[in-house]
Protein backbone atom coordinates (compact mmCIF):
# COMPACT_ATOMS: atom_id res chain seq x y z
CA UNK A 1 0.00 0.00 0.00
CA UNK A 2 2.73 2.69 1.20
CA UNK A 3 4.44 1.69 -2.07
CA UNK A 4 1.03 2.33 -4.33
CA UNK A 5 0.79 5.84 -2.39
CA UNK A 6 4.41 6.80 -3.38
CA UNK A 7 3.59 6.06 -7.01
CA UNK A 8 0.44 7.48 -6.79
CA UNK A 9 2.14 10.89 -5.16
CA UNK A 10 4.62 11.03 -8.09
CA UNK A 11 2.28 11.05 -10.64
CA UNK A 12 -0.10 12.99 -9.12
CA UNK A 13 1.05 16.49 -10.14
CA UNK A 14 1.62 15.39 -14.11
CA UNK A 15 -2.36 13.58 -13.81
CA UNK A 16 -3.84 16.61 -12.87
CA UNK A 17 -1.85 18.97 -15.45
CA UNK A 18 -2.15 16.74 -18.57
CA UNK A 19 -5.56 14.96 -17.79
CA UNK A 20 -3.68 12.01 -18.50
CA UNK A 21 -5.66 9.92 -16.58
CA UNK A 22 -8.92 9.96 -18.65
CA UNK A 23 -7.19 7.32 -20.67
CA UNK A 24 -10.50 6.31 -23.28
CA UNK A 25 -11.01 10.12 -23.73
CA UNK A 26 -14.71 10.21 -22.10
CA UNK A 27 -14.32 13.10 -19.76
CA UNK A 28 -14.24 11.20 -16.78
CA UNK A 29 -12.08 9.12 -14.54
CA UNK A 30 -13.71 5.85 -13.74
CA UNK A 31 -13.25 1.72 -14.31
CA UNK A 32 -13.13 2.11 -18.01
CA UNK A 33 -9.58 3.69 -17.36
CA UNK A 34 -8.77 1.20 -14.89
CA UNK A 35 -10.06 -1.99 -17.04
CA UNK A 36 -7.76 -0.09 -19.90
CA UNK A 37 -4.41 -0.10 -17.48
CA UNK A 38 -4.99 -3.99 -16.61
CA UNK A 39 -6.12 -5.00 -19.57
CA UNK A 40 -2.99 -3.58 -21.23
CA UNK A 41 -0.27 -4.02 -18.56
CA UNK A 42 2.70 -4.72 -19.25
CA UNK A 43 5.28 -4.04 -22.53
CA UNK A 44 2.98 -1.87 -24.64
CA UNK A 45 4.37 1.47 -26.72
CA UNK A 46 2.26 3.60 -28.01
CA UNK A 47 -0.62 2.17 -26.35
CA UNK A 48 -3.43 4.48 -24.54
CA UNK A 49 -3.06 3.10 -21.11
CA UNK A 50 0.88 4.29 -21.37
CA UNK A 51 -0.10 7.43 -19.56
CA UNK A 52 3.27 8.40 -19.63
CA UNK A 53 4.80 7.23 -22.93
CA UNK A 54 7.50 5.10 -21.17
CA UNK A 55 6.23 1.82 -23.71
CA UNK A 56 4.55 0.20 -20.20
CA UNK A 57 1.72 0.40 -18.83
CA UNK A 58 2.82 -0.11 -14.93
CA UNK A 59 2.44 1.15 -11.69
CA UNK A 60 2.61 5.00 -12.36
CA UNK A 61 -0.38 4.59 -14.92
CA UNK A 62 -2.17 2.91 -12.56
CA UNK A 63 -1.19 4.99 -10.24
CA UNK A 64 -2.11 8.33 -12.47
CA UNK A 65 -5.45 6.63 -12.46
CA UNK A 66 -6.12 5.87 -9.31
CA UNK A 67 -4.88 9.78 -8.64
CA UNK A 68 -7.69 11.60 -10.16
CA UNK A 69 -10.58 8.46 -9.26
CA UNK A 70 -13.98 9.66 -10.40
CA UNK A 71 -12.43 12.95 -11.71
CA UNK A 72 -13.26 14.93 -14.84
CA UNK A 73 -11.30 16.15 -17.41
CA UNK A 74 -12.88 19.31 -19.21
CA UNK A 75 -12.62 19.27 -22.74
CA UNK A 76 -10.34 21.14 -25.43
CA UNK A 77 -10.85 22.31 -28.64
CA UNK A 78 -8.11 23.23 -31.24
CA UNK A 79 -9.95 23.22 -34.70
CA UNK A 80 -13.52 23.42 -36.39
CA UNK A 81 -13.82 22.90 -40.17
CA UNK A 82 -15.17 24.08 -42.24
CA UNK A 83 -16.63 26.79 -40.88
CA UNK A 84 -19.26 27.70 -43.02
CA UNK A 85 -22.31 25.76 -44.58
CA UNK A 86 -26.01 26.03 -45.91
CA UNK A 87 -28.70 27.33 -43.38
CA UNK A 88 -30.17 24.37 -44.53
CA UNK A 89 -27.87 22.29 -42.39
CA UNK A 90 -26.39 18.63 -43.19
CA UNK A 91 -22.88 20.05 -43.17
CA UNK A 92 -20.47 17.86 -41.87
CA UNK A 93 -18.70 19.32 -39.12
CA UNK A 94 -14.81 17.85 -37.62
CA UNK A 95 -13.98 19.40 -34.34
CA UNK A 96 -10.45 18.25 -33.13
CA UNK A 97 -9.57 18.71 -29.78
CA UNK A 98 -8.95 16.22 -26.35
CA UNK A 99 -11.21 14.41 -23.96
CA UNK A 100 -13.90 14.42 -26.68
CA UNK A 101 -15.28 10.79 -26.80
CA UNK A 102 -19.51 10.34 -26.20
CA UNK A 103 -19.79 14.16 -25.66
CA UNK A 104 -23.33 14.67 -23.98
CA UNK A 105 -24.50 17.37 -26.55
CA UNK A 106 -22.74 19.36 -29.82
CA UNK A 107 -25.02 22.75 -30.31
CA UNK A 108 -25.11 25.67 -32.91
CA UNK A 109 -25.84 28.67 -31.68
CA UNK A 110 -28.13 26.66 -29.09
CA UNK A 111 -29.47 24.39 -31.37
CA UNK A 112 -28.44 20.73 -30.68
CA UNK A 113 -26.19 19.24 -33.82
CA UNK A 114 -25.95 15.52 -34.33
CA UNK A 115 -23.30 13.87 -33.44
CA UNK A 116 -22.29 11.56 -36.27
CA UNK A 117 -18.55 9.90 -34.76
CA UNK A 118 -16.32 10.71 -31.80
CA UNK A 119 -13.10 9.73 -30.04
CA UNK A 120 -11.07 11.04 -27.80
CA UNK A 121 -9.61 13.68 -29.97
CA UNK A 122 -12.39 14.45 -32.44
CA UNK A 123 -16.00 14.78 -33.05
CA UNK A 124 -17.93 14.73 -36.55
CA UNK A 125 -21.20 16.56 -36.46
CA UNK A 126 -23.62 17.29 -38.60
CA UNK A 127 -24.83 20.50 -38.50
CA UNK A 128 -28.78 21.46 -37.73
CA UNK A 129 -31.21 23.86 -39.55
CA UNK A 130 -31.01 26.97 -38.48
CA UNK A 131 -31.23 31.06 -39.52
CA UNK A 132 -28.60 32.75 -41.84
CA UNK A 133 -25.55 34.04 -39.64
CA UNK A 134 -22.99 33.39 -37.39
CA UNK A 135 -22.92 31.24 -34.23
CA UNK A 136 -20.93 30.01 -31.47
CA UNK A 137 -20.34 25.75 -31.87
CA UNK A 138 -20.27 24.59 -27.97
CA UNK A 139 -19.22 20.92 -27.06
CA UNK A 140 -20.17 19.21 -23.51
CA UNK A 141 -19.13 16.78 -22.61
CA UNK A 142 -19.11 14.81 -18.77
CA UNK A 143 -15.62 16.77 -18.02
CA UNK A 144 -17.79 20.04 -19.24
CA UNK A 145 -18.45 22.39 -21.87
CA UNK A 146 -16.36 24.41 -24.03
CA UNK A 147 -16.34 26.49 -27.01
CA UNK A 148 -15.71 25.43 -30.34
CA UNK A 149 -15.66 28.05 -32.36
CA UNK A 150 -17.95 29.76 -34.33
CA UNK A 151 -19.90 28.59 -37.99
CA UNK A 152 -21.74 30.66 -40.60
CA UNK A 153 -24.65 29.46 -41.28
CA UNK A 154 -25.32 30.53 -45.38
CA UNK A 155 -28.45 31.47 -47.40
CA UNK A 156 -28.89 30.29 -50.73
CA UNK A 157 -26.82 32.80 -53.06
CA UNK A 158 -28.74 35.64 -54.86
CA UNK A 159 -27.61 37.51 -57.86
CA UNK A 160 -28.14 41.43 -57.95
CA UNK A 161 -26.37 42.23 -61.15
CA UNK A 162 -23.59 41.53 -63.23
CA UNK A 163 -21.31 44.04 -64.80
CA UNK A 164 -20.25 44.13 -67.64
CA UNK A 165 -23.18 42.26 -69.01
CA UNK A 166 -21.79 41.32 -72.40
CA UNK A 167 -18.80 39.91 -74.44
CA UNK A 168 -16.94 38.38 -77.16
CA UNK A 169 -18.24 34.28 -78.54
CA UNK A 170 -14.53 33.63 -77.72
CA UNK A 171 -14.90 34.41 -74.22
CA UNK A 172 -12.33 36.04 -71.76
CA UNK A 173 -14.36 38.67 -70.01
CA UNK A 174 -13.88 39.14 -66.22
CA UNK A 175 -17.32 39.61 -64.91
CA UNK A 176 -17.94 40.96 -61.65
CA UNK A 177 -21.22 39.39 -59.48
CA UNK A 178 -22.45 41.24 -56.90
CA UNK A 179 -25.07 39.35 -54.56
CA UNK A 180 -25.17 37.03 -51.57
CA UNK A 181 -24.53 33.98 -50.22
CA UNK A 182 -20.94 33.54 -51.93
CA UNK A 183 -18.81 31.26 -50.17
CA UNK A 184 -16.64 28.31 -50.93
CA UNK A 185 -15.88 27.61 -54.76
CA UNK A 186 -19.07 28.26 -56.14
CA UNK A 187 -19.80 26.86 -59.79
CA UNK A 188 -20.84 29.66 -62.45
CA UNK A 189 -22.20 29.08 -65.76
CA UNK A 190 -22.77 31.43 -68.64
CA UNK A 191 -26.12 29.77 -70.32
CA UNK A 192 -25.04 26.14 -69.66
CA UNK A 193 -21.47 26.80 -69.79
CA UNK A 194 -19.00 26.89 -67.00
CA UNK A 195 -16.67 29.55 -66.33
CA UNK A 196 -13.10 28.49 -66.00
CA UNK A 197 -11.87 30.83 -63.64
CA UNK A 198 -14.22 32.22 -60.59
CA UNK A 199 -12.86 34.12 -57.19
CA UNK A 200 -14.87 35.02 -54.45
CA UNK A 201 -13.90 38.43 -53.26
CA UNK A 202 -16.71 38.44 -50.23
CA UNK A 203 -20.16 36.86 -49.81
CA UNK A 204 -21.66 39.52 -51.38
CA UNK A 205 -19.36 39.93 -54.57
CA UNK A 206 -17.19 37.34 -56.69
CA UNK A 207 -15.35 37.64 -60.39
CA UNK A 208 -15.87 35.07 -63.35
CA UNK A 209 -14.13 35.06 -66.64
CA UNK A 210 -16.74 33.83 -69.07
CA UNK A 211 -16.16 30.52 -71.10
CA UNK A 212 -17.01 30.58 -74.90
CA UNK A 213 -20.33 30.53 -76.33
CA UNK A 214 -22.63 31.79 -79.44
CA UNK A 215 -24.04 34.86 -80.08
CA UNK A 216 -27.02 35.84 -77.81
CA UNK A 217 -28.33 36.14 -74.44
CA UNK A 218 -27.83 33.90 -71.83
CA UNK A 219 -28.71 33.64 -68.35
CA UNK A 220 -25.59 33.35 -65.12
CA UNK A 221 -25.82 31.31 -62.35
CA UNK A 222 -24.36 30.79 -58.91
CA UNK A 223 -24.11 27.26 -57.24
CA UNK A 224 -22.85 26.78 -53.71
CA UNK A 225 -23.45 24.45 -51.01
CA UNK A 226 -26.94 26.84 -50.18
CA UNK A 227 -28.52 26.35 -53.44
CA UNK A 228 -28.21 28.01 -56.80
CA UNK A 229 -28.99 31.73 -57.83
CA UNK A 230 -29.55 32.77 -61.51
CA UNK A 231 -29.91 36.26 -63.45
CA UNK A 232 -31.79 35.93 -66.48
CA UNK A 233 -30.42 37.04 -69.86
CA UNK A 234 -27.21 38.29 -67.52
CA UNK A 235 -25.22 38.11 -70.43
CA UNK A 236 -24.93 38.71 -74.02
CA UNK A 237 -22.16 37.50 -76.54
CA UNK A 238 -21.46 39.66 -78.88
CA UNK A 239 -20.55 38.07 -82.58
CA UNK A 240 -18.27 41.30 -83.44
CA UNK A 241 -17.31 41.31 -86.94
CA UNK A 242 -13.91 43.23 -87.95
CA UNK A 243 -13.65 44.80 -92.18
CA UNK A 244 -11.83 42.97 -94.36
CA UNK A 245 -9.50 45.70 -94.94
CA UNK A 246 -8.69 45.98 -91.68
CA UNK A 247 -7.01 44.18 -88.59
CA UNK A 248 -8.36 44.18 -85.04
CA UNK A 249 -6.91 46.26 -82.27
CA UNK A 250 -9.83 46.23 -79.45
CA UNK A 251 -13.58 44.65 -79.89
CA UNK A 252 -15.52 46.25 -77.70
CA UNK A 253 -15.07 49.94 -76.70
CA UNK A 254 -13.27 50.44 -73.64
CA UNK A 255 -15.12 52.20 -70.80
CA UNK A 256 -12.08 54.83 -69.79
CA UNK A 257 -12.26 55.84 -73.18
CA UNK A 258 -15.77 55.78 -74.25
CA UNK A 259 -17.07 56.71 -70.73
CA UNK A 260 -20.54 57.63 -72.03
CA UNK A 261 -22.61 54.83 -71.33
CA UNK A 262 -24.79 55.65 -74.07
CA UNK A 263 -22.61 55.97 -76.50
CA UNK A 264 -20.79 52.11 -75.50
CA UNK A 265 -24.43 50.64 -76.08
CA UNK A 266 -24.91 52.06 -79.58
CA UNK A 267 -21.41 51.17 -80.29
CA UNK A 268 -21.95 47.26 -78.74
CA UNK A 269 -25.23 47.50 -81.01
CA UNK A 270 -23.62 47.65 -84.18
CA UNK A 271 -22.10 44.23 -83.57
CA UNK A 272 -18.35 45.58 -85.19
CA UNK A 273 -15.49 45.92 -83.47
CA UNK A 274 -14.55 49.03 -82.09
CA UNK A 275 -11.09 49.83 -82.52
CA UNK A 276 -9.47 49.11 -85.92
CA UNK A 277 -6.55 49.26 -87.57
CA UNK A 278 -6.45 50.05 -91.69
CA UNK A 279 -4.15 47.52 -93.55
CA UNK A 280 -3.25 49.81 -96.41
CA UNK A 281 -2.11 52.96 -94.38
CA UNK A 282 -1.44 51.60 -90.85
CA UNK A 283 -4.42 54.26 -89.57
CA UNK A 284 -5.79 53.38 -86.37
CA UNK A 285 -9.80 53.69 -86.50
CA UNK A 286 -12.62 53.38 -84.42
CA UNK A 287 -16.08 53.02 -85.02
CA UNK A 288 -19.08 55.99 -84.82
CA UNK A 289 -22.29 54.85 -84.59
CA UNK A 290 -25.15 56.11 -86.55
CA UNK A 291 -27.55 57.90 -84.52
CA UNK A 292 -29.31 61.56 -84.87
CA UNK A 293 -27.87 64.91 -83.30
CA UNK A 294 -28.64 68.68 -83.61
CA UNK A 295 -26.31 70.66 -86.73
CA UNK A 296 -25.31 73.94 -86.72
CA UNK A 297 -24.87 76.97 -84.18
CA UNK A 298 -23.31 76.91 -81.00
CA UNK A 299 -21.55 79.58 -79.36
CA UNK A 300 -19.59 79.83 -77.04
CA UNK A 301 -19.01 81.89 -73.97
CA UNK A 302 -16.94 84.68 -76.18
CA UNK A 303 -18.32 84.07 -79.24
CA UNK A 304 -21.31 84.00 -81.42
CA UNK A 305 -22.04 81.66 -84.55
CA UNK A 306 -21.36 82.86 -88.24
CA UNK A 307 -24.40 83.05 -90.45
CA UNK A 308 -23.37 80.28 -92.15
CA UNK A 309 -23.89 77.90 -88.87
CA UNK A 310 -27.27 78.31 -89.50
CA UNK A 311 -29.72 77.12 -88.92
CA UNK A 312 -29.72 74.96 -86.28
CA UNK A 313 -31.20 71.69 -87.81
CA UNK A 314 -31.35 67.99 -87.17
CA UNK A 315 -29.52 65.58 -89.21
CA UNK A 316 -29.81 61.48 -88.99
CA UNK A 317 -26.85 59.70 -89.84
CA UNK A 318 -28.08 56.18 -90.62
CA UNK A 319 -24.92 54.23 -90.95
CA UNK A 320 -21.96 53.63 -88.62
CA UNK A 321 -18.77 54.64 -90.21
CA UNK A 322 -14.73 53.89 -88.73
CA UNK A 323 -13.40 57.33 -88.30
CA UNK A 324 -9.45 57.93 -88.05
CA UNK A 325 -8.74 58.13 -84.17
CA UNK A 326 -5.91 60.66 -85.36
CA UNK A 327 -5.24 63.44 -88.21
CA UNK A 328 -3.29 61.70 -91.03
CA UNK A 329 0.40 62.09 -89.65
CA UNK A 330 3.28 63.62 -92.15
CA UNK A 331 4.79 59.54 -91.40
CA UNK A 332 1.84 57.95 -93.06
CA UNK A 333 1.31 60.83 -95.74
CA UNK A 334 4.99 60.33 -97.03
CA UNK A 335 4.57 56.11 -96.59
CA UNK A 336 1.93 56.30 -99.05
CA UNK A 337 2.66 59.02 -101.39
CA UNK A 338 6.59 59.61 -101.40
CA UNK A 339 7.27 63.03 -100.42
CA UNK A 340 6.05 65.59 -97.37
CA UNK A 341 4.86 68.70 -98.38
CA UNK A 342 4.92 70.01 -94.63
CA UNK A 343 5.50 73.31 -93.43
CA UNK A 344 6.60 71.97 -90.07
CA UNK A 345 8.57 68.80 -91.20
CA UNK A 346 12.07 69.61 -89.96
CA UNK A 347 10.83 68.83 -85.96
CA UNK A 348 12.26 65.64 -84.06
CA UNK A 349 8.11 65.00 -83.67
CA UNK A 350 7.70 65.78 -86.97
CA UNK A 351 6.51 62.29 -88.42
CA UNK A 352 4.16 62.22 -85.26
CA UNK A 353 2.68 66.14 -85.89
CA UNK A 354 -0.26 66.00 -88.73
CA UNK A 355 0.61 66.79 -92.25
CA UNK A 356 -0.28 70.15 -93.59
CA UNK A 357 -0.43 72.39 -96.28
CA UNK A 358 -2.30 69.68 -98.22
CA UNK A 359 -5.34 71.02 -100.88
CA UNK A 360 -8.81 68.81 -101.09
CA UNK A 361 -7.49 67.71 -104.41
CA UNK A 362 -4.12 66.83 -103.22
CA UNK A 363 -5.94 64.52 -100.68
CA UNK A 364 -7.62 62.70 -103.49
CA UNK A 365 -4.34 61.04 -104.38
CA UNK A 366 -3.46 59.83 -100.73
CA UNK A 367 -7.35 58.61 -100.74
CA UNK A 368 -7.29 56.47 -103.79
CA UNK A 369 -4.36 54.28 -102.71
CA UNK A 370 -5.53 53.66 -99.17
CA UNK A 371 -9.11 53.38 -100.14
CA UNK A 372 -10.21 55.34 -97.52
CA UNK A 373 -11.98 58.75 -97.59
CA UNK A 374 -12.86 62.35 -96.37
CA UNK A 375 -15.99 62.47 -93.92
CA UNK A 376 -19.23 64.40 -94.76
CA UNK A 377 -19.32 67.75 -93.39
CA UNK A 378 -22.24 66.37 -91.46
CA UNK A 379 -20.47 63.26 -90.40
CA UNK A 380 -17.62 65.45 -89.02
CA UNK A 381 -19.68 67.32 -86.71
CA UNK A 382 -21.22 64.37 -85.34
CA UNK A 383 -18.30 62.79 -84.60
CA UNK A 384 -16.98 65.93 -83.12
CA UNK A 385 -19.69 66.66 -80.95
CA UNK A 386 -19.95 62.73 -79.66
CA UNK A 387 -23.02 63.51 -78.17
CA UNK A 388 -22.53 67.22 -76.81
CA UNK A 389 -24.48 70.29 -77.52
CA UNK A 390 -22.50 72.65 -76.36
CA UNK A 391 -19.94 74.56 -78.49
CA UNK A 392 -16.75 72.45 -77.69
CA UNK A 393 -16.66 68.78 -77.54
CA UNK A 394 -15.56 69.12 -73.72
CA UNK A 395 -18.83 69.00 -72.65
CA UNK A 396 -18.72 73.45 -72.03
CA UNK A 397 -19.32 76.88 -73.45
CA UNK A 398 -16.16 78.22 -71.89
CA UNK A 399 -13.40 79.81 -74.20
CA UNK A 400 -10.82 79.54 -71.26
CA UNK A 401 -11.23 75.40 -71.16
CA UNK A 402 -10.48 74.61 -75.14
CA UNK A 403 -6.85 74.48 -74.40
CA UNK A 404 -6.96 71.14 -72.93
CA UNK A 405 -8.60 69.87 -76.12
CA UNK A 406 -6.70 71.68 -78.40
CA UNK A 407 -3.50 73.17 -79.79
CA UNK A 408 -4.47 76.48 -80.51
CA UNK A 409 -3.34 80.27 -81.37
CA UNK A 410 -3.04 80.60 -77.15
CA UNK A 411 -1.25 78.07 -76.91
CA UNK A 412 0.47 75.99 -80.14
CA UNK A 413 3.59 78.65 -80.34
CA UNK A 414 2.23 78.95 -83.72
CA UNK A 415 2.93 75.44 -84.83
CA UNK A 416 1.56 72.14 -85.23
CA UNK A 417 2.18 69.81 -82.05
CA UNK A 418 2.36 65.46 -82.37
CA UNK A 419 -1.65 64.34 -82.98
CA UNK A 420 -3.10 63.33 -79.56
CA UNK A 421 -1.52 65.32 -77.14
CA UNK A 422 -4.81 67.01 -76.24
CA UNK A 423 -7.65 65.56 -74.56
CA UNK A 424 -10.02 63.00 -76.67
CA UNK A 425 -13.40 63.55 -77.34
CA UNK A 426 -16.30 61.03 -75.87
CA UNK A 427 -15.95 58.63 -78.99
CA UNK A 428 -11.80 58.53 -78.45
CA UNK A 429 -11.17 61.07 -81.41
CA UNK A 430 -8.09 63.54 -81.11
CA UNK A 431 -7.65 66.83 -82.24
CA UNK A 432 -10.86 67.17 -84.06
CA UNK A 433 -10.44 71.15 -82.67
CA UNK A 434 -7.31 72.57 -83.27
CA UNK A 435 -3.44 71.10 -84.41
CA UNK A 436 -4.74 71.51 -88.11
CA UNK A 437 -7.91 72.29 -90.16
CA UNK A 438 -9.12 69.01 -91.69
CA UNK A 439 -10.70 69.21 -94.81
CA UNK A 440 -14.32 67.36 -95.46
CA UNK A 441 -16.08 65.89 -98.61
CA UNK A 442 -18.40 68.74 -99.15
CA UNK A 443 -18.61 71.54 -101.19
CA UNK A 444 -19.32 74.67 -99.79
CA UNK A 445 -21.97 77.18 -99.90
CA UNK A 446 -22.97 79.79 -97.14
CA UNK A 447 -26.28 78.87 -97.05
CA UNK A 448 -26.40 74.88 -97.32
CA UNK A 449 -28.26 75.00 -94.05
CA UNK A 450 -31.53 76.18 -94.96
CA UNK A 451 -32.37 73.40 -97.86
CA UNK A 452 -29.97 70.55 -96.32
CA UNK A 453 -31.47 67.00 -96.06
CA UNK A 454 -32.15 65.73 -92.87
CA UNK A 455 -31.28 62.25 -93.57
CA UNK A 456 -27.23 61.60 -94.78
CA UNK A 457 -26.31 64.83 -95.74
CA UNK A 458 -23.95 64.61 -98.38
CA UNK A 459 -23.12 68.44 -99.20
CA UNK A 460 -23.90 70.42 -102.05
CA UNK A 461 -22.40 69.75 -105.66
CA UNK A 462 -20.11 73.34 -105.92
CA UNK A 463 -17.02 72.27 -107.38
CA UNK A 464 -15.20 75.68 -106.12
CA UNK A 465 -14.99 75.93 -102.66
CA UNK A 466 -14.60 72.90 -99.90
CA UNK A 467 -15.55 72.95 -96.34
CA UNK A 468 -12.89 72.81 -93.27
CA UNK A 469 -13.43 72.17 -89.99
CA UNK A 470 -12.17 72.20 -86.05
CA UNK A 471 -9.48 75.10 -87.00
CA UNK A 472 -6.01 74.91 -86.33
CA UNK A 473 -2.47 75.87 -84.71
CA UNK A 474 -3.27 79.64 -85.08
CA UNK A 475 -7.02 79.56 -84.73
CA UNK A 476 -8.82 81.72 -81.65
CA UNK A 477 -11.47 79.54 -80.26
CA UNK A 478 -14.27 80.53 -81.99
CA UNK A 479 -12.75 78.65 -85.16
CA UNK A 480 -11.93 75.55 -82.79
CA UNK A 481 -15.79 75.20 -82.09
CA UNK A 482 -17.87 71.82 -82.91
CA UNK A 483 -20.21 73.91 -85.17
CA UNK A 484 -18.06 76.33 -87.21
CA UNK A 485 -16.97 76.09 -90.47
CA UNK A 486 -14.23 77.54 -93.24
CA UNK A 487 -13.90 76.89 -96.33
CA UNK A 488 -10.90 77.24 -99.38
CA UNK A 489 -10.46 76.94 -102.76
CA UNK A 490 -9.77 72.91 -102.98
CA UNK A 491 -6.62 73.84 -105.38
CA UNK A 492 -5.00 75.92 -103.05
CA UNK A 493 -2.57 74.17 -100.67
CA UNK A 494 -4.31 74.79 -97.80
CA UNK A 495 -2.53 77.12 -95.88
CA UNK A 496 0.30 76.37 -93.53
CA UNK A 497 -2.12 74.38 -91.01
CA UNK A 498 -4.61 72.30 -93.16
CA UNK A 499 -4.86 68.54 -93.48
CA UNK A 500 -7.34 65.77 -92.98
CA UNK A 501 -8.51 62.63 -91.26
CA UNK A 502 -10.01 59.89 -93.03
CA UNK A 503 -13.03 57.71 -92.61
CA UNK A 504 -14.63 54.29 -94.04
CA UNK A 505 -17.58 52.65 -94.55
CA UNK A 506 -17.32 49.39 -92.71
Amino acid sequence: MALLLTLMSASSAQAQSACVADLDGDGIVNGADLALVLSQWGPCAGCAADSNSDTQVDGIDLAAVLARWAGTCPPSVGSLSPQIGPAAGGTAVTILGNNLLNPTSVTVGGTPAQVLASSKTSIIVATPARRAGSAQVAVTTLGGTVSAGTFTSVAPPTIASASPSTGLMAGGTAVTILGNGFYGTPTVRFGSAQAASVTVHSQTQLSAVTPPGVAGIVDISVTTPSGIAALQGGFTYLGVTVPPWATLVEALPNPNVVTDSTLRNAIIATNRAWRIRDLASQIEMVLVPAGSFSMGCSPSTNYSCQTNENPVHAVTLTNSFYMARFEVTQAQWTAVMGSNPSFFKNAADSPSRPVERVSWDMAQGFLAATGLRLPSEAEWEYACRAGTTTAFHNGTNADSLVVNIAWMQSNSGGQTHAVGGRAANALGLYDMSGNVAEWVNDGYTSNYYVSSPAVNPTGPSEQIYRVQRGGGCNSASSFVRSSDRDFDNRADDGGGTVGFRVVRTP
